[in-house]
């Protein structure tokens, strides 16, 4: 499970000797700086592909079906076992998981770069996924039991919480040199000399923890959440292939029913990854319910702009990344504003309003067309979009948290994390067929052969992805609505710390 910033995170509860040693603190901040890296890498990898996917795209001769994957890959890996792997770094060891999830980053990003085939590159960016899992919440353990005064934590985390903020925006500029100015392979093979450095590191100055008493992991649950994410994002993507189809409704069908089976095994299990009673809270549902939808439109709809700026708008990859700044930017200014105004009024005018903002800025998108100024149609949109889900993200990361014990911070700080990365995964999987539609039922209904015509039928399907984002962000306001409850005094003092 992932750490929550707390005095009472299980990772600080059980504290080894060896992480608290006075050596250990001593160079506190020096560890500060190789976490820090590491979660800039890790949040990296979850923006930086996006403005080199349609060079890879060109480059492996990747289908516009299963171009996703590229993202899907590594958003749902990640998901699905970053609970596991707070578990494993916990009772393995948190430098140890550290390294090793660093070392297998780096291979796996490396498999990458020098991926010849759609297959390579896929498993490539599930194994980022996997091992990023593993590295994530082994980065924050290790913070929670270096930095044991709550000032200096303080400072450390909001450290943490910036790069976790701001990485997005990095990986699109990064993204957009590398791919410009080098090749889209280094968006991928620039993590290797990084890892390199903060491994050695690690090993010269990190000091290993351990958590104590019960270590025994769920590994059925764990089995059961992702072969059944897995079979449910699948069978979204084969719905391209037709809704009705028997491949399409057999793997929706088993990732549902697998899901339902990791229910059961989690109600009956001495020592589950996902306790139900974090889930299943009038208040804290709602927020979880939030961040999967966040993570759609974040990390699902958002990939189809990149497409509109470099294969309508012809756009260089430097330049489409300066223009997909503009949604980082509105989330940054409305999540200052979030976390003043969450205290004094509450969290559910934030988290009710903020989706309306976002749908707003949605509708405005579906408005673009192949001849349309990005100043006039793209840009007021994307401000709107992220100003809306600034004010949605923080509040509910604080109701993530209201009423759970203190032996169940660190699974619900994770929680809040993996449905953002869930969510986007399934977000990707259900808009790549929306999108495939929109281009199909275009094309048939205008058949002439022309270039015009082929970019307006990828701007059809690209609005129609953008529509039903609108209709999954408009449905968090009434839910938010009727049912969260919490006020301003049921805030936690301390928020969870977002770790990719």
């Amino acid at each position: 499970m992932g750490e929550r910033v707390s005095d009472a995170t299980e990772a600080h509860q059980h504290t080894s000797d060896a992480a608290s040693s006075p050596s250990n603190y001593a160079r506190r901040w020096l560890v500060l700086s190789i976490i820090a890296i590491t979660q800039l890498m890790i949040v990296l990898d979850a923006t930086i592909v996006n403005i080199a996917l349609p060079q890879a795209q060109a480059d492996l001769q990747i289908s516009d079906g299963a171009r996703t994957w590229v993202v899907t890959a590594y958003a749902l890996a990640f998901g699905a076992l970053l609970l596991l792997g707070g578990r494993i770094s916990d009772y393995w060891g948190r430098k140890r998981s550290f390294v090793v999830g660093m070392a297998g980053f780096a291979i796996a990003s490396a498999i990458g770069g020098l991926a010849q085939a759609p297959w390579q590159l896929f498993l490539a960016r599930g194994g980022q996924g996997v091992f990023a899992a593993l590295l994530a919440p082994a980065a924050l353990a290790i913070l929670t039991v270096t930095f044991t005064d709550p000032k200096e934590r303080s400072t450390a985390f909001g450290v943490f919480g910036a790069i976790a903020g701001g990485g997005a925006a990095v990986g699109l500029l990064l993204g957009g040199v590398l791919t410009e100015y080098a090749n889209w392979r280094w968006c991928l093979l620039v993590n290797v000399p990084v890892v390199a450095v903060a491994i050695i590191a690690a090993l010269l100055v990190v000091k290993e923890s351990k958590a104590h008493g019960d270590t025994r992991y769920d590994l059925p649950g764990a089995i059961l959440v992702a072969l059944g994410l897995g079979s449910l994002v699948y069978g979204f993507t084969k719905a391209e292939d037709g809704w009705g189809q028997a491949s399409t409704v057999s793997f929706i069908v088993a990732g549902v029913v697998l899901l339902i089976v990791f229910g059961f095994v989690e109600s009956r299990s001495a020592n589950p990854l996902l306790p139900l009673r974090i889930l299943f809270h009038r208040d804290r549902g709602p927020a979880f319910f939030g961040s999967a939808v966040a993570g759609t439109v974040l990390v699902g709809a958002t990939l189809f702009l990149t497409f509109y700026f470099q294969i309508v708008l012809e756009m260089s990859p430097v330049i489409s990344g300066v223009a997909s700044l503009p949604i980082t930017g509105g989330i940054l200014i409305t999540a200052g504003v979030a976390s003043a105004l969450a205290p004094r009024i509450g969290p559910k005018p934030l988290m009710t309003v903020g989706p309306i903002i976002s749908v707003i800025g949605l509708v405005l998108l579906t408005q673009i067309g192949v001849d349309t100024s990005y100043w006039s149609h793209v840009l007021p949109g994307l401000v709107l979009l992220g100003l809306g889900l600034g004010l949605l993200i923080i509040p509910q990361q604080n109701v993530a948290l209201i009423g759970v014990p203190d032996h169940d911070a660190g699974a619900a700080s994770a929680l809040i994390n993996a449905s953002l990365q869930i969510g986007g995964a399934l977000g990707a999987a259900v808009f790549t067929t929306v999108y495939a539609s929109g281009k199909s039922s275009y094309l048939e209904d205008n058949p002439a052969r022309s270039m015009f015509n082929a970019f307006s039928a990828e701007v059809s399907g690209y609005t129609n992805v953008f529509a039903l984002a609108a209709i999954f962000v408009a449905l968090v306001t009434p839910v938010v609505f009727f049912l969260v409850r919490a006020k301003k005094d049921d805030l936690p003092t301390d928020a969870a710390v977002p770790v990719g």
